[in-house]
């Protein structure tokens, strides 16, 4: 069930919850987005943020055809996660990749900061050179020091290492927020 698992934690992360619960409750044919809030008792717009989302990620199609009563055009949804697992594969490749390039800008420039962690200067803008703060905080006019960031670093380094060997792992539930974690203990 551990493919079951990340595809539940992905779609979450994709819809939300509300969006959950209307898939869940959605039969297989193809109905508008009116007939979709009708038979699954959800909000119209939640049914619309939801059916776009997934057509953005290539897990719903939809079919265009014009009403014969009112003449209006009428988009028939179709739900379809056939494809989830190369989807969920490819947003952790580039979830995995967004995660190397901050990391590699992490080990590759130094950062001052104050003891309020009021914002982060690279040596330039802390130094003066840039903008003038001579090493002073432009908010709290704290001195500016070296920000270590090395155990952040390491942390990212290693999560990094562990989704490259399972990408899935990302989209758990109990991974989604590591790297907030990562960058609140940062500061």
């Amino acid at each position: 069930m551990k493919k079951d698992k990340a595809n539940l934690a992905y779609l979450e992360k994709l819809v939300g919850p509300q969006g959950i619960e209307m898939i869940e409750r959605l039969s297989k044919n193809e109905l508008t987005d009116q007939q979709i809030a009708q038979e699954t008792s959800t909000d119209l717009n939640i049914v619309r943020r939801t059916l776009f989302t997934l057509y953005e990620h290539h897990l719903a199609s939809y079919i265009l055809e014009r009403d014969k009563e009112t003449g209006w055009m009428l988009y028939r949804w179709r739900v379809d996660f056939a494809d989830i697992e190369r989807r969920l594969a490819d947003d952790a490749q580039k979830l995995i990749s967004t995660l190397e390039k901050w990391l590699d800008g992490e080990l590759n420039t130094v950062y001052y900061t104050c003891d309020n962690h009021c914002s982060r200067f690279t040596f330039d803008m802390a130094s003066g050179y840039a903008c003038g703060y001579q090493f002073v905080c432009p908010v709290c006019k704290q001195s500016l020091h070296h920000d270590d960031t090395s155990k952040l670093t390491d942390i990212m380094q290693g999560k990094i290492d562990e989704l490259k060997t399972d990408a899935q792992a990302i989209f758990y539930l109990e991974n989604l927020s590591i790297f907030e974690l990562a960058q609140t203990e940062q500061e």
